[in-house]
């Protein structure tokens, strides 16, 4: 009788080993031609993850808030859309929007850092799962203020403020109907109704699901 050789068990990662790399070396990456400009990756704890494409829905939200924003702020914040900030060693995210203080240069001597950050929103489709569990506790570790969440898939818009090591430690929720004001600039205020889009019917070839 002939028996076959059982198959080795695979090997458990044991995720501890993996070797972070640091924004120094991400960029080095780009230097060296394993990374390219028009890659949609962001350095998150030390780990090039790619971003997820981005679909109508997502990218109507983000210019409606933007145009809001820029109608209500005028010259008292710089608006920032999808580009990197820097929040230590090992993360360079690139946020959908960020309230920036204003500063002469626009930025262009270095990327903005959790100080110069007001706001910091992400808008959540399909990402939902990774913008709440991975991003945000990187925000809240960061000291970033206040992080909101639009969130396409439930329809809502969650607010996260007092940032610790843990997490943001409080979180609110608003709907259709509701009125926000922003932390840094209290006298701002924005209706949740600007800010989720009017209609959530899906894109073809998309999933309801997040």
């Amino acid at each position: 009788m002939t028996t076959r050789a059982k198959a080795p068990p695979e090997p458990q990662l044991d995720l501890k080993q993996l070797r972070r790399f640091t924004v120094q070396e991400y960029y080095q990456m780009a230097k060296a031609g394993i990374l390219h400009e028009d890659d949609r990756v962001e350095l998150i704890d030390g780990r090039v993850v790619e971003m997820a494409p981005i679909g109508s829905r997502h990218a109507g939200c983000v210019i409606q808030l933007i145009n809001f924003l820029k109608m209500l702020l005028g010259d008292r914040a710089t608006i920032s859309a999808q580009n990197p900030i820097n929040l230590g060693t090992f993360a360079e995210p690139q946020p959908d929007i960020c309230l920036l203080q204003p500063r002469q240069d626009n930025y262009a001597s270095g990327h903005p850092d959790p100080a110069s950050i007001l706001l910091l929103v992400e808008v959540s489709d399909t990402s939902l799962d990774y913008d709440k569990n991975v991003k945000l506790p990187i925000y809240a570790r960061a000291g970033i203020v206040e992080t909101w969440l639009v969130n396409l898939a439930d329809n809502y818009l969650a607010i996260y403020q007092e940032p610790s090591l843990a997490g943001y430690r409080q979180v609110r929720i608003r709907h259709h109907g509701d009125t926000v004001a922003l932390a840094a600039l209290p006298d701002v205020t924005l209706k949740v109704d600007d800010i989720l889009p009017s209609t959530m019917e899906p894109e073809p070839g998309e999933s309801q699901q997040s």
